[in-house]
């Protein structure tokens, strides 16, 4: 099976549309169909079901595109982790969320530079969920998750904090006279609706609430009693003074972990794990 096939397989999978999936790709849409045919006829079973009006996956249409994604990923990370090894000048790259973990990360990377030969380090600020991406593809040596969001399995992974939830409320706001608030009644009784992030595809799920893109557009959302939100005890550290932090007694505690792929062998990132779990 040739990469090229698999990227093909995926784009047609994730979109399950083949004229958007060439659109995609930046091919026409019938070479697009005929190799996907070609696939499923070397494979021997049929990937995808096609009507007039739709296009869905089989159960081994299923089983490729897991399958297929991790191949493709792996081979991306291959890549871009033999460029970085010709670089002569050692140094790490550290993904983490914008605005998340800032205090954690700023203690780590001022406790890693005072060890002796620290290595650089350059920090990637992401979006929601894409620190995960871009460890799984090699474009980061390292990254600062958090469960139960982001997914850390196929990682190795260090514990460094674990806190409870604040909804994050405009000034003013009734229940900012609350002691604590619990998620019902964020979902009931607030009157905001809860902010939408994009998906993986730049797109945004449908809902009522306002389409976000980072931190700093959400606080001001917030504060302008356009939305609300659930973010980490941590997160009062940043908050502005028009927007108040309410603790949610039932909200699930978020674990802060740093994350490396297992079969790192750079001193560097062993060394600024080891800094990280002594913070």
């Amino acid at each position: 099976m040739e990469t090229r096939e698999l990227r093909y397989f995926v784009a047609v999978a994730e979109e399950l549309h083949f004229g958007r999936a060439a659109e995609r790709l930046g091919i026409a849409q019938p070479p697009l169909s005929r190799a996907i045919s070609r696939l499923e006829r070397r494979l021997g079973t049929p990937l995808l079901l096609r009507t007039s009006r739709s296009v869905t996956l089989t159960e081994a249409g299923g089983v490729l595109l897991h399958e297929g994604r991790a191949a493709l990923d792996a081979v991306e990370t291959a890549e871009v982790r033999t460029r970085r090894a010709a670089t002569a000048e050692p140094s790490v790259v550290l993904a983490t969320k914008a605005a998340a973990s800032s205090e954690l990360l700023a203690k780590l990377l001022h406790a890693y530079a005072a060890e002796p030969g620290a290595a650089h380090v350059e920090v990637l600020l992401c979006g929601p969920a894409e620190q995960e991406r871009l460890l799984r593809t090699g474009r980061a040596d390292v990254a600062i998750l958090h469960r139960p969001f982001d997914d850390t399995r196929g990682f190795d992974t260090e514990e460094l904090l674990t806190e409870g939830q604040v909804a994050i409320l405009p000034a003013g706001h009734p229940l900012t006279t609350r002691r604590t608030v619990r998620l019902a009644e964020l979902d009931g009784q607030a009157g905001l609706p809860m902010p939408r992030w994009p998906r993986p595809d730049g797109s945004y799920p449908d809902g009522p609430g306002p389409e976000v893109r980072d931190h700093a557009q959400l606080l001001q959302l917030v504060a302008l009693g356009r939305t609300l939100t659930v973010a980490p005890e941590s997160a009062r550290s940043q908050l502005r003074d028009d927007v108040v932090a309410v603790p949610v007694l039932d909200a699930p505690e978020v674990t802060t972990v740093i994350a490396w792929p297992p079969s790192s062998r750079s001193r560097a990132v062993a060394d600024l794990v080891r800094t990280a779990t002594r913070l």
